[in-house]
């Protein structure tokens, strides 16, 4: 009999420089007077009160005299690059310290790190490993550039890790730092997608030993001719993100499907939904989409208004909230990105 793997306790990270209203004021200097005031307005409507940046406080916002993005043209990819080498495994580190309060860290056996704004050789799993002091023999695995689904990519690697090795401790870490992304656009859609991201980190442990969550059974869709609906392009001014209008009505669309929905519950009444606090256009379509009531996506919700889409990090704050939660009997974690698809892994409360 195959064990169980269970998530036992997360811990979350974000830097302490709030640059959600600096944006919005860059962003909106940037526009035409009409597309401008129809930002405004969306910017208002977003759920957002809060994004978190990694970038110096020093200058005030980054977009400020004196801060990184100061002036045109925005410094390239590799002066971004150098500031997530720095700062992605602080604030990882950041995440792993508030998981040791809440549970031991010895004996970890294998580490999952998932991160999608940045590159660095050696990677960010061996900075980790370093720091942490972690045995030459923990098994390393780096989940790159997926997006905001890499958390359950994450999770569900470390559960097949669980439950073919039962005595294994699987340290899963989602670190990304969106700001270090901005775009000199012009152009409404991009700023709006812009608008949505946020810096953040997280750290999950997961076990065969009962606590947290049981993690049940993933899967995995990919939506029919949307694949240019949501992706990353690498430029020589950092990562650039195309995040279409389209994603929210065409999610509506995709979960009406009974295939789908029948593939996302198993075909079981669910009592909790984990969603990918992606924006708050696509957590009303899902919403609306499976019918939920509205207090179904009050963590997600609250995710988005404290921090933003923090990409792979986000869905596992809003797990971390699910744990603090009341008990869980059937539960769905589900996540979008590039693609266009969706992830997801079933869980409920251990006993």
């Amino acid at each position: 009999m195959t064990c169980p793997a269970y998530l036992r306790a997360i811990g979350t990270a974000t830097p302490t420089h709030d640059i959600h209203t600096a944006f919005v004021d860059w962003a909106r200097e940037r526009l035409p007077a009409r597309p401008a005031r129809l930002f405004e307005r969306m910017a208002a409507r977003a759920g957002i009160a809060h994004r978190w940046s990694v970038l110096p406080e020093s200058a005030g916002s980054p977009v400020a005299p004196g801060g990184f993005y100061a002036a045109e043209p925005l410094p390239g990819t590799g002066a971004r690059m150098a500031h997530y080498a720095e700062a992605a495994p602080a604030l990882a580190l950041a995440a792993i310290a508030a998981l040791a309060e809440q549970v031991g860290l010895d004996g970890i056996t294998h580490l999952v790190v998932a991160s999608c704004t940045g590159f660095v050789a050696p990677g960010i799993d061996q900075i980790i490993a370093r720091r942490l002091g972690l045995a030459g023999t923990v098994e390393r695995t780096l989940i790159g550039f997926m997006g905001c689904y890499a958390a359950v990519v994450a999770l569900r690697t470390a559960r097949h890790i669980v439950r073919s090795e039962p005595g294994a401790r699987v340290l899963v870490v989602t670190v990304e730092l969106s700001t270090l992304h901005l775009q000199a656009s012009g152009e409404l859609e991009p700023l709006l997608a812009m608008l949505q991201f946020g810096d953040g980190a997280a750290a999950a442990l997961v076990t065969a030993a009962p606590g947290g969550l049981a993690l049940e059974r993933p899967f995995s869709a990919a939506l029919e001719e949307s694949d240019r609906l949501i992706r990353w392009d690498i430029t020589d001014r950092g990562f650039a993100m195309h995040l279409s209008g389209e994603v929210p009505g065409r999610l509506g669309v995709a979960l009406r499907a009974p295939a789908l929905v029948e593939s996302l519950t198993g075909g079981a009444p669910v009592d909790r939904w984990a969603v990918h606090a992606g924006g708050r256009s696509i957590l009303d379509s899902v919403e609306q989409a499976l019918a939920l009531p509205a207090e179904m996506l009050a963590d997600s919700r609250a995710v988005l208004r404290d921090c933003g889409n923090m990409s792979s990090a986000t869905l596992l704050f809003v797990l971390a909230r699910v744990l603090r939660g009341a008990p869980v009997r059937h539960g769905v974690a589900l996540a979008f990105g590039p693609g266009m698809a969706a992830e997801g892994i079933a869980f409920r409360s251990a006993p």
